[in-house]
Order: C-alpha cells, then sequence, then structure tokens
C-alpha cells in the first residue's frame, strides 16, 4: 500500500497574513548575517573607521553651531549649542541613513533577489543595522559631551530608545516603499538624497521647535508640524537633554504617522515583491 504523496496548497492571503512575519521569523540568521555583513563592510573597508562615523554628525554639529547659534542665534534653551546640534544630528543621521540604505537595497542586492528564494522584506530590514551600530558609536560620544559640558541627563532618558524606534519605524517605513518603486525606475536613487537634504532643513535639527514658534508666522506654523519629523525630532533631543518644545497632540500624530507609514510600506513592499526577480 503506496503512502500518499506530500503536496502543497498555495493560496491568497489577506490582511496581516500578507505580510508573512513567519517566513521573515525563519529566516532571522540570514537578516541577521546580511546586517553584520553591511557592518563589516564599512568598517573593514574605511582608513578612519569609527573615526569616520562620528565625523559626520560632529561636522554637522559644527557647521549648525556657526550658522544657526553664531550667526542666526537661535535658541538652545540654555544648552550649549554645539551638545544641541550634535544632539539633534545624532538623530537626524539615524533615520537619514535607514532611509538611504533601505532605499537602495534592492538594487545593490539584485544578484541575490534573482537567484535565491527568501522573504525579501529581509533586505530593507538588514539594511538598519549598519545605521543603528553606527548610532550607538556616535551616543557613547554624546554622552561624553554630555559629561564634559556637565549636562546631567534626567528620567526622560528612559524614553531614547522608544524615541529611536519611531525614527526608524518613519525611515524604513518610506524605505519599504522607495525600495519597491526603485526596481522599476532607477531614477529615484538621484532623487532621495536631494530630498533628504531638503528635509534636514525643513526639520529641527540645527534648531528647535521653539525657533520656529518664534520666528514663524502662526499660520505657518501649522503647515511646519505637518512634517513628522517635526516631533519626532524635537521627542528624541528631548529624552537627551530635558529641553523642548513639545505639544502632545502634535507628537501623537508624529508618532501615529509613523506607525502607520511603516505598516504600510511593509504592505506596498509585500504587494510589489512577486514582480521584483522579473525586473530587476
Amino acid at each position: 500500500m503506496h503512502s500518499e504523496k506530500p503536496f502543497l496548497v498555495i493560496e491568497p492571503v489577506s490582511g496581516w497574513r500578507s505580510l508573512r512575519l513567519r517566513d521573515v521569523w525563519e529566516f532571522r540568521d540570514l537578516l541577521f548575517s546580511l546586517g553584520m555583513r553591511d557592518v563589516k563592510l564599512v568598517y573593514k573597508q574605511t582608513l578612519l573607521g569609527v573615526l569616520w562615523v562620528v565625523m559626520q554628525p560632529l561636522i554637522g554639529a559644527g557647521i549648525f553651531t556657526f550658522v544657526f547659534g553664531l550667526l542666526a542665534e537661535m535658541p538652545s534653551g540654555g544648552i550649549p549649542f554645539f551638545v544641541f546640534a550634535f544632539a539633534g544630528m545624532l538623530g537626524w543621521t539615524l533615520f537619514s541613513t535607514t532611509l538611504n540604505g533601505a532605499s537602495t537595497v534592492m538594487v545593490t542586492n539584485a544578484h541575490l533577489v534573482s537567484k535565491i528564494y527568501f522573504p525579501r522584506l529581509i533586505l530593507p530590514l538588514s539594511s538598519a543595522f549598519q545605521p543603528i551600530v553606527n548610532f550607538g558609536v556616535s551616543l557613547a560620544l554624546m554622552f561624553v559631551l554630555l559629561i564634559v559640558y556637565r549636562i546631567m541627563p534626567g528620567i526622560q532618558i528612559l524614553l531614547l530608545p522608544i524615541a529611536t524606534a519611531f525614527l526608524l519605524m518613519f525611515a524604513l517605513g518610506i524605505g519599504f516603499w522607495c525600495s519597491s518603486v526603485m526596481v522599476r525606475y532607477r531614477d529615484l536613487r538621484y532623487i532621495i538624497p536631494v530630498a533628504i537634504q531638503f528635509l534636514l532643513y525643513a526639520s529641527p535639527v540645527g534648531y528647535s521647535l521653539a525657533a520656529i514658534t518664534e520666528k514663524v508666522p502662526v499660520k505657518y506654523q501649522t503647515l511646519y508640524m505637518l512634517n513628522p519629523m517635526a516631533s519626532l525630532m524635537e521627542f528624541f533631543r528631548w529624552t537627551i537633554l530635558g529641553e523642548a518644545t513639545l505639544n502632545p497632540a502634535w507628537l501623537t500624530y508624529s508618532i501615529l504617522t509613523s506607525i502607520a507609514i511603516f505598516i504600510a510600506g511593509a504592505f506596498a513592499f509585500r504587494r510589489a515583491e512577486r514582480g521584483f526577480a522579473d525586473v530587476i
């Protein structure tokens, strides 16, 4: 008597099941390997190594200190402006490098996509490893600056991981969508860095929301606050320095927007995933 032949029934799925998060979990070793591969490549193939990681936010903080601190005399809530600007650059660098890496990861790993099977969502997720490691290195320097300037973080420092998570979710959510579109339209890789640069000056990185309240007409303040990065960046800096101009309603809006974009971006990526191998 012959045993029944094994068979697999493939059925369309909808809702949360379409994200196939179980597949991502099953391939978690691959996720970790790809993420650490990027980290090792950057740290092994750069002459300056760790120094290069902290130079970017340091140089950015120095420029913002000169332009916004000395020339424009923007308020910093009594915090030395260099420390204030470095805290902003710390969060911004995490966001921008994660977004840029997640957006281009499908194109840079085309050889993997077209040859072997694995949950494609792993690629943009793995691109966040390097920015997170770089963030940890720069955060250590941030604490050194706090010691040098004798700034004592308050209890709100415990919320730093939460503020960091929302920045990552917002960056990855946009990155999911951009990476799926870039497979077909490669011009997007030239647009994203320019858009990120514009968003830098439209977000409170080198200045605070207090400056917007003081210097921007009220009728334009609402338009400015529609940028989710406005409250997210202010919230992030507040967790470190304890100085911010936070509106609970706008902060809630930014948090909910970051979550919604992360989820919507993941669904959009999954819908486009089946056609990646054909066009990449």
